[in-house]
């Protein structure tokens, strides 16, 4: 049994046999809760929560008699869930059952489909007939576009694991059409395929379901203080490593969302479904959302017209039928893809928010409507998701129309474009191709090779290590979605980010191709990743062998092997080396393994220096084998110290990392969980480096000579203070670094970690001031402050390339992703401003003119320090949402290259 979770009693006989019969529709004369009475307690029996007269199949269990207890009394784990789908699935000849991928917690993620079981014989037959009638390559006759066909629908639930109504209500979803009896059910079941996924975020529901059934009193506690309601940090909301997988559906940085697309666009389904609960003072909400500023431009307006509201009109009856107010058009965004209600659109189905007032517990009192019980948000939301069902049944012809409608669309639009496609590709990271070219075959994108040399947007793209991605194919929104950038909108006010241009986001080389699409220098189609570089052939060195930090696993190779102590030292300078495969030059950072340092080939007798290390020169080829294997990066082997250019292997400028760096970075109450959670996942997932994440409350026991590295995230740091503070300022004059990210690093300065930047700010002019806006309506308010936010947008940004925060970047421009206000001057030492925004910095997204004027030349990265330590201030998240590969590199230079920064006297 888990610690905290309340065991429900088990049913007697009697009341299961009761149970069946109540579900049955065999016993009229019980009688079931009123809205009202249901509104004083969690929990209600499963037949209150559907229309009058309902009946269902006995064989049947429902979820409350195959759970022991009342829907809403507790709430339900994610295996037991799991469980009661396995069950339908086992009884049922309308269910099948499948796991479409593992979390990175290691629970399952279920999906059931439902459908008749004649349709269940030819399944398979079904997916290929809808994905051919929607395919535009085929004409439509041909496709069988006009036939009679089901209807393909995802019910999808719960991607915020704390808002937990929903997963409660997919299991009354399943039920109703597992096992009703109705005419009506039999003719849906016949009509469509209903693929149903109770938990998209198994991960975060388990924690909050924990949380507040630790936390349940048998008299319920109403109290918005009461600690059931008032989860610990990190909370339930975001998967294992605290990320928000509701903002994944494009960047794909999670095994839950490439498992989730990989099951989509192996259906495509017409419509898809994403429940969630929001505050409790709130009411219900169903699309349409606000009009026109917040529908994607690339859509066609029929998604937010004709469909969405066709099928609005079927969830207000469903909720008026109950009583329970709603309202639409208000709030909410429609414009970024990487929802779990707008990437679906991107497949030419209709992707659905719904939001409920929460609980989050068992019952809260709101200010506005009295107690919130856990039972009525759960009724609310079944009801629209049945509501869903009906109506997409209703208006099947209609929407399948539409989506071969949609696909032929994007063809005759890519023709009038401009772009024909797009050129892209890193001669010097293969590592970074192969990441950029993974997301694209995950969205099924057509990307081909390069075939012949092209210049294209200032650059050289060659073949062997450059692509194609032609505008014009099915896909091809989503295509300008990835590479396109944007400076209009229709709206000034954003719900989140406001650019999602991928391409920049990985930093890397791309380019728009115009001219005749016939001409596009495009060769065959990809359909695999490259063969992964590692050791190859590599063989036994005489004096060193060498990783170019270029290659974007570089990081993780070089943690293997520290790892493993091995000794190795980081260049400072550029330099080009004659290697066993020939001359190769290496970036400012290039790791060195000297073959002396970390072999026994040496004695005091024999005139060498006595040296630890026992391991045979074969031994420490096979470790240098497997970190390149391991990280997917090629290693070279020297047979002389001395360069062909650049500094010698012998070099001062050669700088050793004598170990793993010791990294900390403080967690809890009041820092940014999804900061930490982005950089906790980059240096667990793809630099293997194990952070110590250590709780606020703890650090007063923290020992901080036993780290190098002490990582701050957004936060309020104010516990930070007398005696402690003295400390950590000691320790960092005693050499170690410390790495504060967005408000973390106004603090920093603030505390005098930053004593250069101090200067700065209190040298610099004031900013330019804006006239005060005169006498506004009060309504206007909220636009006007909200068009002033920089609330995430990318911009340009210059890097020095020979600073150790700079090292392994393939040239001075960047692009930085911002999100805030904070506005930091240049450092008063002038070689300590590593990255700095251009003067004219937008690349892509919303920003006002006057914000615009206010960051120009402003510093994005920052590196001071005091005595022999360093304090590296990253103004802007480098790690944002984990898909910005383009920049992570500046947070791992700062903690592997961070006691070799120091700060240069200034002139």
């Amino acid at each position: 049994m888990i610690p905290g979770f309340v065991r429900p009693i088990s049913p007697s006989p009697f009341l299961r046999l009761l149970l069946l019969l109540l579900v049955a529709g065999m016993v009229p004369s019980l009688a079931l809760p009123t809205a009202a009475e249901a509104q004083r307690t969690s929990a209600a029996p499963t037949a209150w929560y559907f229309a009058q007269g309902e009946r269902f199949d006995p064989a049947i269990p429902s979820p409350e008699a195959f759970l022991g207890y009342e829907i809403g009394h507790v709430h339900t784990r994610h295996d037991r869930i799991v469980a009661y789908f396995q069950e339908l699935a086992r009884l049922s000849d309308r269910v099948t059952y499948q796991e479409i991928g593992v979390t990175p917690g290691q629970r399952v993620m279920p999906v059931i489909t439902v459908t008749s079981p004649a349709n269940h014989a030819r399944l398979e037959d079904i997916r290929r007939a809808h994905l051919a009638a929607i395919d535009p390559s085929v004409p439509a006759a041909q496709a069988g576009a006009g036939a009679e066909r089901p209807v393909i629908v995802h019910l999808g639930y719960g991607v915020h694991g704390n808002e937990t109504s929903s997963s409660e209500t997919a299991m009354l979803q399943a039920y109703w059409l597992v096992a009703g009896t109705s005419p009506e059910i039999t003719r849906m079941l016949e009509q469509g395929v209903f693929h149903v996924e109770p938990v998209l975020n198994p991960d975060g529901r388990d924690r909050h379901t924990h949380w507040a059934n630790m936390h349940r009193s048998e008299a319920l506690v109403a109290d918005p203080l009461d600690r059931e309601h008032n989860e610990a940090w990190p909370g339930g909301r975001t998967n294992h490593y605290w990320f928000d997988l509701n903002r994944d559906w494009l960047p794909l940085v999670h095994p839950e969302s490439k498992a989730r697309i990989d099951f989509h666009h192996r259906w495509m389904p017409n419509l898809v479904t994403d429940y969630h609960e929001m505050g409790t003072n709130s009411t219900y909400f169903f699309e349409p959302t606000k009009p026109e500023g917040s529908w994607n431009p690339l859509l066609p307006a029929a998604l937010y017209t004709d469909l969405t509201e066709v099928m609005a009109r079927y969830w207000a009856e469903s909720l008026d039928e109950i009583g329970s107010l709603y309202f639409t058009k208000e709030v909410f965004d429609n414009t970024y893809p990487g929802y779990g209600s707008t990437y679906p659109n991107f497949l030419g189905g209709l992707g659905l928010v719904f939001e409920q007032a929460s609980a989050r517990g068992h019952v809260q009192e709101s200010t506005h409507h009295g107690e919130l019980t856990f039972a009525f948000t759960i009724r609310n939301q079944l009801r629209t998701s049945l509501a869903t069902v009906r109506g997409i049944v209703a208006e099947r012809a209609r929407f399948q129309a539409y989506q071969r409608q949609y696909f032929e669309s994007e063809l005759s639009e890519a023709g009038d474009f401009p772009v024909r496609g797009w050129v892209f590709g890193d001669a010097e990271d293969p590592g970074l191709n192969a990441e950029f070219l993974d997301l694209l075959l995950r969205h099924r994108i057509s990307v081909h090779a390069l075939s012949a040399p092209t210049d294209a947007g200032g650059r050289s793209f060659e073949p062997g290590a450059a692509w194609v991605v032609p505008t014009a194919q099915p896909g091809s929104r989503l295509v300008r979605s990835i590479f396109e950038t944007t400076d209009t909108y229709a709206d000034s006010v954003f719900y989140d980010a406001s650019t999602w241009t991928m391409s920049l986001a990985y930093g890397i080389p791309h380019a728009p191709l115009t001219g005749a699409a016939a001409g596009l220098p495009m060769g065959d189609r990809v359909t695999a990743l490259p063969a992964r570089h590692g050791a190859g052939a590599l063989a036994e060195a005489r004096v060193a062998y060498l990783l170019d930090w270029r290659h974007h696993y570089a990081p993780r190779a070089l943690q293997y092997l520290l790892a493993r102590g091995v000794r190795v030292e980081a260049s400072m300078q550029p330099f080009t080396a004659r290697t066993h495969d020939g001359e190769h030059d290496f970036s400012a950072g290039s790791i060195s393994i000297p073959v002396s340092l970390n072999t026994a080939r040496s004695t005091p007798a024999s005139g060498g220096a006595s040296t630890a290390p026992t391991r045979t020169p074969a031994e420490l080829l096979a470790l240098v084998r497997a970190a390149a294997d391991h990280a997917g990066v090629p290693m070279h082997g020297v047979d002389s110290g001395l360069s062909v250019s650049g500094i010698d292997l012998g070099s001062g400028n050669m700088r050793p990392i004598p170990h793993a760096p010791r990294t900390m970075m403080l967690v809890g109450q009041g820092v940014s969980s999804l900061e930490a959670g982005q950089v906790w996942h980059l240096m667990d997932t793809r630099v293997d480096l194990p952070i110590v994440k250590v709780d606020r409350d703890q650090f007063g026991r923290v020992r901080l000579e036993d780290y190098d590295v002490l990582v701050l995230a957004s936060g309020s740091y104010g516990f930070i203070e007398g005696e402690r503070l003295e400390d950590l300022r000691r320790w960092v004059r005693g050499g170690g670094t410390l790495v504060a990210i967005r408000t973390a690093a106004q603090w920093a300065v603030s505390q005098g970690f930053a004593p250069r930047v101090n200067q700065a700010l209190q040298a610099r002019e004031d900013l330019p001031t804006v006239d005060p806006p005169g006498r506004r309506d009060y309504a206007d308010a909220g636009a006007l402050v909200g068009a002033e936010r920089i609330g995430g947008s990318i911009y340009r940004a210059d890097l020095d390339p020979t600073h150790p925060l700079g090292f392994g970047f393939g040239g001075r421009e960047i692009a930085v992703w911002r999100d805030h206000e904070i506005i930091f001057p240049e450092s008063a030492n002038p070689f300590s401003t590593p990255v700095r925004l251009a003067d004219d910095p937008h690349l892509s997204g919303y920003i006002s003119p006057t914000s615009l004027d206010r960051i120009r030349g402003s510093a994005s990265v920052l590196a001071d320090g005091i005595g022999g330590g360093t304090t590296v201030l990253l103004v802007d998240n480098p790690v944002f949402r984990g898909y910005w590969y383009g920049t992570n590199r500046l947070l791992l230079n700062a903690v592997y290259f961070g006691r070799h920064i120091g700060v240069p006297a200034a002139p």
